[in-house]
């Protein structure tokens, strides 16, 4: 039978002190003798004694955990933002609660509930994520940074990439490379980001220019159905150019265009939206606006980490810049 585990009271008979300078040395309270403190170290590392996480945050009040409500866990985009997250985190010592509300506002919803307590602070990442939701769910005494929020007064943090400036300059692009026909493969009419890069396309366009919006979902799934429409029509009354709101619905589009015969960017150039790893390696290598996914994530976490050892409030917006980067499915070389 193997020994019990070291206990607080094991510690604190070894290195004959209370229990309660023991809990104060290595909680890093001030009111300790260094020498007092080194030996009770020591002695904890002789004993393997492992401070319980739950009678931690009972003396501190802290549960060094960050959640991040995301509205889902699938796909480059968000491996990407979690890496950034989860990096910055392991930085600082910190443990990483994630929860998805699969682009549905009771399980968001519910996911900020059931987080209440269990975590020092938030990142949140919803579509849903407005005032009224807020102000709703998500505790006023608990921290929180939000990331691409549509909130119009936040009491929070926010992060936000700059979708609208993107988009148009995506499709200024692609006027200026002599596409004369562009439509816009959209994303979930309820997004911010999205509705914030049908703006961007909008803005871009030539005066007098009718826009052409098609709709889709942030899915490959809604590329694919809108390569469909497109191979419906005959050939002159198709766009020349595509952008779609994102990279993922870029891809679905091209497989569904190339399995039909159309030349990609011969016949439509392509353009997507985030740079997603795998963006590079389609073929041809897709044109698209590079966002620096992991870094949204670990300066969000930054922040909040920051906010939390000083205790401060702050509502700064924070708008991350995006680079154009043409490829060759907008005819350009490989780059």
């Amino acid at each position: 039978m193997s020994p019990s585990p070291a206990t607080i009271k094991d510690v604190a008979r070894a290195a004959g002190v209370s229990v309660a300078t023991v809990s104060r040395a290595l909680n890093g309270a001030e009111n300790v003798l260094p020498d007092t403190r080194q030996r009770i170290v020591d002695v904890a590392r002789e004993l393997r004694y492992s401070p319980s996480g739950a009678a931690r945050s009972l003396i501190t009040r802290r549960t060094d955990t960050i959640g991040a409500l995301l509205p889902d866990l699938h796909g480059e985009f968000f491996s990407e933002l979690i890496r950034g997250i989860d990096q910055a985190a392991r930085a600082r010592g910190l443990h990483l609660l994630l929860s998805s509300s699969h682009d549905d506002a009771d399980e968001a919803a519910a996911a900020l509930r059931a987080m209440n307590g269990r975590v020092d602070g938030l990142i949140v990442m919803s579509p849903h994520a407005d005032d009224d939701f807020l102000s709703q769910n998500l505790p006023l005494s608990l921290p929180a940074v939000l990331l691409n929020s549509g909130v119009r007064a936040p009491t929070q943090r926010v992060f936000a990439v700059d979708n609208f400036g993107g988009a148009r300059e995506m499709t200024e692009h692609l006027v200026k490379s002599g596409r004369r026909r562009i439509a816009f493969l959209g994303g979930p009419a309820a997004n911010f980001e999205a509705r914030e890069r049908e703006r961007g396309y909008r803005a871009g366009l030539p005066e007098g220019v009718r826009p052409w919006v098609l709709e889709g979902d942030f899915f490959e799934a809604g590329g694919q159905r809108a390569g469909a429409f497109l191979l419906g029509l005959h050939a002159s009354a198709r766009p020349d150019a595509v952008f779609a709101a994102n990279d993922i619905m870029a891809i679905g589009l091209l497989g569904a265009l190339q399995a039909g015969g159309v030349r990609i960017p011969e016949d439509i150039a392509l353009a997507g939206f985030d740079d997603i790893p795998v963006a590079r390696y389609v073929s041809p290598a897709l044109t698209t606006m590079h966002v620096p996914i992991a870094a949204l994530g670990s300066q969000a976490l930054d922040a909040l980490a920051d906010a939390l050892e000083k205790d401060s409030t702050d509502v700064s917006t924070t708008v991350m810049p995006v680079q154009l980067v043409v490829r060759r499915s907008c005819g350009a070389a490989d780059t």
